[in-house]
């Protein structure tokens, strides 16, 4: 069954920098949207960034300049590369696949119920 894992998370000082992984298994993603989502203690669940086949990414505002989103097809792997990391960016960061999608829609990336599978969660730490 396809499964999705993230992985890279952990503790970091605020300014640090941090590189998470959601390996992709039973399930090629590569023609589809991915995303990476985030939920804060006592906060809903939030998009942070997506990728469609068509290389197009789309970040939330308080990320950008700081996050980049990125995947491998050839490893069935997609990144978040996290840069200056802010005591807020701390969470539990979740990744996010649409099979039924080549392209991020500008309207719906951010809503998790849009996407068919989705990981465990990786938990990342700002202090």
């Amino acid at each position: 069954h396809v499964q999705l894992v993230e992985s890279g998370g952990g503790p970091v000082q605020s300014g640090g920098t941090l590189r998470l992984s959601c390996a992709v298994s039973a399930y090629s993603p590569a023609s589809n949207c991915m995303g990476w989502f985030r939920q804060g203690p006592g906060k809903e669940r939030e998009g942070v960034a997506a990728i469609g086949s068509d290389g197009i990414t789309r970040y939330t505002d308080s990320v950008k300049g700081r996050f980049t989103i990125s995947k491998d097809n050839a490893k069935n792997t997609l990144y978040l590369q996290m840069n200056s990391l802010k005591p807020e960016d701390a969470a539990m960061y979740y990744c996010a696949a649409d099979p039924t999608k080549s392209y991020c829609s500008a309207v719906y990336w951010t809503t998790w119920s849009r996407y068919f599978y989705g990981g465990q969660g990786t938990q990342v730490t700002v202090s």
